[in-house]
């Protein structure tokens, strides 16, 4: 909580009031429980827990019982203001298939060539893991490195977040394998599964236990291992993927850095133009084209006027690394230069969720990305799904 949000006040069990700096307060009672309403910087009468005040949850407060009924692992306690944890990336890491795979070598299998891949896709090259190495394999040594990077150790992360949508088996999932392996013992596991958007997923779930004060350090990694759910003998889809995995350990962060907003959203209407049924994935390039095309600029956009930013604000974009064609329509809605998008699906390919913490690693490396610097990171997938972050980079 700053000067710009609702700078509250926990209350002993009858207090009357909060106090907030800059705006007055009401008090409205209703069936024995009392709801307090801020008039927000922007003016509009709302409990809290709406969009003007979406880093605050609303206090509810038994008149007469003596019992302060606050959410579960909030910040604030009746002694007295504590400030809300701001969330945001500490560190990241990144693995990379072993196997290069060019695309001269699906010349000598498949009906293609070299050139109708690249002017359609941008793929020039993709990495595939080793037949004994499978997705929590890559998700331990893309979160190994995001630790070491952080500079957190193993046993100080809460939770452990997995995107995939090629996991190891049905169960048990990556996230409790990983947690065993990195010596995790105290941390809570789970995957999700948003497909390409999935990391996206990820630190927006990630977000809300930290800034909530339910956890400090999560750990968040995207991982595909593509190569085993991919038909070889489909020349539509078989150039497309590749293996790999990226990881970031998200905790707090100064006020001025970390996650300003993000969205998230769906459109089960689409959802079996990207599907797998059988063995293999199967996907209808042409409508999924058409949506991400659309989507990809219109969350960019919106999730900065989440944040109360325009374009012009944005200084780099990070786009999931599916289609060069997808993310040049993305890079012109935000009008930005073409050396202020990362672009590295020319040598991994589509790596689904993995994608975008791969391409952020190779940018920070880079020193493309810099302190201080307003990233937008937004990607789509089987779902229909779709999610964007701005994020303010540093900690």
């Amino acid at each position: 909580i700053n000067e710009k949000r609702a700078n509250m006040f926990a209350m002993a069990p009858h207090a009357a009031r909060l106090k907030e700096k800059g705006a007055p307060l009401g008090l409205k009672q209703s069936s024995g429980s009392a709801h307090y309403i801020a008039d927000t910087p922007k003016g509009k009468n709302r409990p809290f827990g709406v969009s003007a005040c979406r880093h605050i949850s609303f206090l509810t407060v038994k008149l007469g019982s003596g019992t302060n009924n606050y959410p579960k692992g909030r910040v604030l306690r009746e002694r007295g203001l504590s400030k809300m944890t701001k969330a945001g990336i500490l560190g990241m890491g990144s693995y990379i298939g072993e196997e290069l795979v060019t695309n001269a070598d699906f010349e000598k299998k498949i009906d293609t060539n070299d050139e109708w891949i690249r002017t359609r896709t941008g793929i020039e090259e993709r990495r595939f893991a080793p037949k004994d190495v499978d997705s929590s394999d890559m998700a331990y040594f893309a979160a190994k490195d995001a630790l070491e990077h952080a500079g957190v150790s193993a046993e100080d992360i809460d939770l452990i977040l997995v995107a995939t949508v090629t996991p190891d088996m049905p169960f048990p999932t990556v996230s409790t394998l990983i947690q065993h392996r990195l010596g995790a013992k105290k941390a809570a596991a789970m995957d999700i599964s948003a497909a390409c958007a999935g990391f996206i997923y990820g630190l927006a779930t990630g977000q809300q236990f930290i800034e909530t004060g339910a956890y400090k350090n999560i750990l968040v990694v995207g991982v595909e291992k593509l190569s085993k759910i991919t038909d070889f003998t489909d020349r539509n889809t078989a150039v497309l993927f590749g293996d790999g995995a990226g990881a970031a350990v998200l905790g707090p962060v100064s006020e001025d850095k970390g996650i300003l907003a993000f969205e998230l959203g769906a459109d089960g209407t689409g959802a079996m133009h990207i599907n797998q049924q059988g063995k293999y994935l199967q996907m209808n390039g042409r409508e999924v084209f058409k949506f991400a095309v659309r989507q990809m600029g219109d969350s960019s956009l919106r999730v900065l006027e989440k944040a109360g930013l325009t374009k012009e604000d944005c200084d780099f974009l990070v786009p999931h690394q599916a289609n060069i064609r997808i993310m040049e329509a993305a890079r012109e809605r935000l009008d930005l230069p073409v050396e202020k998008m990362s672009k590295t699906v020319h040598k991994y390919g589509n790596t689904s969720s993995a994608s975008i913490p791969m391409a952020m690693v190779d940018e920070l490396r880079s020193g493309k990305i810099k302190d201080g610097d307003l990233l937008v990171l937004v990607g789509f997938g089987a779902g229909l799904v779709w999610g964007s972050v701005a994020i303010r980079w540093g900690r």
